[in-house]
């Protein structure tokens, strides 16, 4: 993009000027920010033991030697950090090019009638409670001011706070399920071959619950529920694949 709205992110509903995102300041924008990014961390995190370990203790189950253990693990983490990256990439990339196209539009829109957009986002503002009179003064101000940026903001829902940025959303997800992943291997390292399974389950439920709870308390829930559904679900995950890994290994 070439104008202020250069990495926004959209939050549209009903529509061309439906959204009515809150109002905040800065510092609690940043704020919500890193909790977003702290909560995509702990979530990548998660996703990398609980597929790793899933994995690890699989491959064990089917009475596989301790260097294909080993190698699995790797795999499943190399694997894994690329699916992650990709698909944040390709799903980030598709919502920065729908922030351009409403951008476009809304440029288009506003080079055809500035009256009317400026109405419109007056409209906006009263629908917030600000007073008419008042709200067509702070719509002529922001018009003057940036005209697209303030559409991009109060009319489509944009916000630099919430920026589309593919390739750093790519790269933190890789990041984050790799140190996730990185876990249930080091316990496979220094773990003996017959202790494999119960160290890298035990090992990976303890994380597993820590990050449970951590996630919970930064998103203000229940952290007890938070980490009784993490740990519930990934040991239901280490047990279906231990159980195929024992199958198909008896069956080989």
């Amino acid at each position: 993009m070439m104008t202020h709205a250069t990495g926004l992110s959209v939050v549209m509903s009903g529509g061309d000027c439906g959204a009515i995102p809150s109002m905040s300041t800065g510092e609690e924008d940043h704020q919500l920010g890193n909790v977003g990014w702290l909560r995509a961390a702990v979530l990548g995190a998660n996703d990398g033991i609980v597929s790793t370990s899933s994995l690890i203790i699989g491959v064990a189950a089917s009475d596989a030697g301790h260097h294909a253990i080993i190698v699995s693990g790797i795999a499943g983490l190399v694997a894994g950090a690329m699916s992650m990256a990709t698909g944040e990439y390709v799903s980030v990339q598709s919502q920065a090019d729908t922030e351009k196209a409403a951008i476009r539009t809304e440029r288009a829109k506003l080079q055809k009638d500035p009256r009317k957009e400026q109405a419109e986002l007056a409209r906006i503002y009263v629908g917030r409670g600000v007073d008419a009179k008042l709200a067509d003064q702070v719509a002529a101000q922001l018009m003057a001011h940036d005209a697209l940026g303030a559409h991009a903001r109060d009319d489509l829902g944009i916000t630099e706070a919430l920026s589309a940025k593919p390739l750093q959303a790519a790269i933190a997800s890789a990041i984050s399920f790799s140190a996730g992943a990185l876990l249930p291997l080091i316990v496979v390292v220094l773990s003996p071959e017959n202790h494999v399974i119960g160290a890298v389950a035990v090992a990976s439920l303890f994380l597993l619950a820590a990050l449970g709870g951590l996630a919970a308390k930064v998103g203000r829930a229940s952290v007890m529920r938070g980490i009784m559904r993490v740990t519930l679900w990934s040991a239901l995950a280490m047990a279906v694949t231990a159980g195929i890994g024992a199958l198909f290994g008896t069956a080989l």
